[in-house]
């Protein structure tokens, strides 16, 4: 692939700047994007935001631009908005689409761009695969900015009311409140600065917001909610003396929850506990929806509670039909994006987090204490983990045929079930599993496992990776 193509992965296209991501890129995809938008309306209208990294405003008005001049009426956030708020704003308003200039938790070299369909949620392969087609056609063409791109009569909306409104309506925030614990918010440099600590300070719940200014080299490290990211966090935690830590990414489609003795606490995890309480609390007798990479800890809590477990290929997408039809409390993936019913088929860690301090404060105790419970309850303890296995050029050479083989056992269990749902799934005696799924853009394998501890996890992941290799 050519290292100007316009390439649509799991969530947007990124690439690094002034290499990879320019502004003749972003014009180029801004114009296949409008040209598609006309394909389903003659004037369609777009919600056009942008993250705290370098240049997004500026890469947020050239795509403005090329929109306006090819005849879509354009709607620009007034500052950095985080992904779900947008997405919300988009739907609320009834419009086409949205664009949205964010690398979300990638490193800070990194910008990209999200296009949503008139739903709120990313756009499906089949609508991004007609955006790169027409994006392709651009390459010849150098896409100058428009004469009026660099003007200030862009209207400006101000999205921050109208989308904390509706988390008041997700979220008990009278229960949360009751809960008379204290909060870190760390907003890792992004988007979630001022929103999601701005929200717990209305509600009156005693909150400490942290990494809230905006640094554009994110102290050296990608804007991502992961345990090795949050060590700030887990000793304002300890300082504060607070119930809970809790972080957002880049553009505050993700989240990271870090407990009252400053331990991390898996997406994974969080996403099955959060079913567990949304059923108990709101009484929604309905199931939940996973990427195949994801716990099977959340299919445990669907058994216990009667309810259906819907399994989808990698990619937040894939849960908006499950929403459109009702059929899911929530929906998620282990790589901490999660949305509930009611809200946008967008991933959303404000709303995340959120929930999960309404939990801490309905239930009363750790989320340690909280998980150890609900493992009691289902039968069974679920510790997963992932691991990148970059590969040498021989193996990388034979993997897509390796892949289309079956191991007959792995660390001396045997293989009970085989799940091509993306990557190769090897499900084991005894219920624990291994994805291999190779990455689109990288020379690696993504090897995801789950067992009964971390050990035992990570022993299979080891075994994966032996197999790969032979």
């Amino acid at each position: 692939m050519a290292s100007n193509a316009i390439h649509f992965g799991t969530s947007g296209w990124r690439g690094i700047m002034a290499e990879d991501f320019t502004f003749t890129g972003v014009r180029r995809a801004a114009a296949a994007i409008a040209d598609h938008c006309k394909t389903l309306n003659r004037s369609p209208k777009l919600v056009v935001g942008y993250d705290t990294r370098f240049f997004s405003e500026e890469f947020a008005r050239a795509a403005a631009g090329i929109l306006r001049s090819r005849g879509c009426s354009i709607l620009l956030c007034d500052g950095p908005a985080p992904t779900p708020a947008i997405a919300y704003e988009l739907v609320r308003r009834k419009f086409d689409g949205a664009v949205n200039i964010t690398a979300s938790h990638n490193p800070a070299e990194y910008n990209g761009l999200k296009f949503s369909g008139a739903n709120g949620g990313p756009a499906l392969p089949e609508i991004t695969g007609d955006i790169e087609a027409r994006a392709a056609k651009y390459l010849a063409e150098e896409f100058a900015a428009p004469d009026d791109e660099h003007a200030s009569d862009f209207e400006e909306i101000d999205i921050r009311g109208p989308y904390l409104a509706r988390l008041a309506e997700l979220v008990r925030f009278k229960t949360l409140a009751a809960g008379k614990g204290a909060y870190v918010c760390d907003a890792v440099h992004g988007c979630g600065a001022g929103w999601l600590d701005r929200v717990l300070a209305d509600y009156g719940i005693p909150v400490t917001a942290i990494r809230g200014s905006r640094d554009v080299l994110f102290e050296g490290h990608g804007p991502d909610p992961s345990d090795e990211n949050l060590a700030p966090l887990r000793k304002a935690v300890s300082e504060k003396k607070a119930v809970a830590g809790l972080a957002t990414d880049g553009d505050a489609d993700r989240y990271g929850i870090v407990d009252r003795d400053g331990a991390f606490i898996s997406p994974n995890h969080i996403l099955a506990m959060l079913f567990d309480y949304l059923i108990e609390s709101r009484g929604w007798k309905l199931g939940a929806s996973r990427s195949v990479a994801t716990s099977h800890f959340v299919d445990a809590v669907a058994k216990l509670h009667g309810v259906p477990l819907y399994e989808t290929p990698v990619g937040f997408k894939y849960v908006g039909e499950f929403l459109k039809k009702d059929e899911i409390v929530i929906g998620g993936e282990e790589s901490a994006g999660l949305t509930i019913r009611g809200h946008v088929p967008e991933k959303d860690g404000i709303l995340a987090c959120l929930l999960v301090a309404e939990m801490i404060a309905a239930r009363g105790t750790s989320i340690a204490e909280q998980r150890a419970n609900l493992f009691r309850r289902v039968g069974r303890e679920y510790w997963p983990i992932r691991v990148n296995l970059h590969l040498e050029a021989d193996v990388q050479r034979r993997l897509m045929n390796k892949l289309t083989s079956e191991p007959k056992q792995l660390a001396g269990k045997r293989v009970t079930k085989i799940d091509r749902t993306d990557g190769l799934k090897v499900i084991l005696d005894g219920g624990d599993w291994v994805l291999m799924r190779p990455s689109g853009t990288e020379p690696l394998v993504r090897i995801y496992s789950e067992s009964t501890s971390d050990r035992a996890a990570q022993q299979l992941a080891e075994e994966a990776r032996k197999w790969i290799n032979q």
